[in-house]
């Protein structure tokens, strides 16, 4: 089971950005490897804050994960997360992503080589693609495979060192102060960080040694997801040139409006449109649910607006708990002509007993439905 980030980090969840950040720095420094070489509970640790961090410190990463937990970003498969697993993230994604919070602290905080120096590994951009499902796929789950065009670098690229920073990937820069000298570093103006710049390309390829290439990638969407989640797989998103990892594919999901049924979080709502003559006499009816039809029966003398609750008919939880509910509103249709008959037959019964309201003090009001619906 997954440790929870606020507690790997030390921090409680009303903590602000500048206290997260605060708290990443002091255990990043802690199990930093330059520090604690050799170490790899202290490697552990130093990748389970980088994930922690990457998370909290996104508000809108952080908002899911406060509501969803890990489920919101694992996905439940392997090599495919929601926001940080650090199963698809290395020490040079968490340097090359979170390398000015370490400043000048290892050795010029950028590059992870075992020893502090060295060119850091800057990351590719990130793709973004929108994903649309069926209220079905959401409820179960399901496996996509979409087309993406990614920039890759081009076979027969080759890169050289960068002279301005000597492969460092980052330019020293010493000032004078009222406190002394001060020493900072910035990323490399020549190489963007990578340490090294082109020194020949194919033909086909652009100014920077890269080609655009399709490529179908698998995306496995666990059941529960939201309207507007967005979802990661590592390392499918572009190339950058020269010493370099992958971006991110980044999916949005997007839900596709069902015909009969209305979502609200994990429940279901279904508009069930019953006779007068089916009221009174009561009936067996088949319904939509997610998964196929559902018998229910109805009592007679049903009222218009009673709701039924048939449990776990509803979406699974993304966390793993269990199905939410699918809840039946029924609506007695009432005829809007009658033929003389029929129009007799009422207006002899106006004056009966039976066809007088005469609501039970167990029958619930209409607000108190709703008041149950949302409780």
């Amino acid at each position: 089971m997954k440790k929870d980030f606020y507690e790997i980090l030390g921090i409680s969840k009303s903590a602000n950005a500048a206290e997260i950040k605060k708290a990443y720095r002091k255990k990043a420094l802690e199990h930093h490897p330059d520090k604690n070489p050799g170490d790899s509970a202290a490697e552990e640790k130093f990748k389970l804050a980088a994930e922690a961090y990457e998370i909290l410190s996104d508000p809108n990463k952080k908002a899911k994960y406060d509501q969803y937990g890990h489920q919101a970003f694992d996905g439940g498969s392997g090599g495919f997360n929601g926001g940080g697993g650090h199963g698809g993230m290395n020490m040079d994604d968490i340097f090359s992503q979170f390398g000015d919070i370490f400043g000048s602290a290892f050795g010029g905080g950028g590059g992870f080589n075992g020893g502090g120096g060295g060119s850091r590994r800057v990351k590719g951009s990130n793709l973004r693609i929108k994903v649309k499902l069926t209220l079905e796929e959401i409820a179960n789950g399901v496996e996509k495979k979409v087309k993406v065009k990614r920039k890759v670098q081009a076979q027969g690229v080759s890169y050289r060192t960068c002279s301005t920073c000597n492969g460092q990937g980052q330019v020293m820069r010493v000032t004078n102060t009222i406190l002394g000298r001060m020493q900072s570093a910035s990323t490399c103006p020549t190489c963007g960080g990578s340490g090294q710049i082109l020194d020949k390309k194919p033909a086909d390829a652009d100014s920077q040694g890269m080609i655009l290439e399709d490529e179908t990638v698998t995306i496995k969407i666990p059941a529960g997801v939201v309207d507007g989640m967005q979802l990661k797989v590592s390392s499918k998103g572009n190339d950058a040139p020269g010493n370099s990892v992958p971006g991110d594919l980044i999916v949005a999901i997007e839900e596709i409006e069902h015909e009969f049924l209305k979502r609200e979080g994990e429940n279901l709502h279904y508009d069930l449109y019953i006779s007068f003559s089916e009221a009174v006499l009561g009936i067996s009816k088949d319904i939509s649910a997610i998964n196929g039809k559902v018998r229910i029966k109805l009592d007679e003398g049903i009222q218009s607006g009673k709701i039924l609750r048939l449990k776990g008919k509803g979406i699974p939880n993304i966390n793993g708990y269990a199905n939410g509910d699918l809840l039946v509103h029924v609506n007695v249709w009432t005829p809007k002509t009658l033929n003389k008959e029929q129009k007799l037959f009422f207006e002899k019964n106006l004056e009966d007993e039976n066809f007088i309201p005469s609501p039970e003090k167990g029958d619930k009001s209409f607000f108190d439905k709703v008041k149950d619906m949302f409780s």
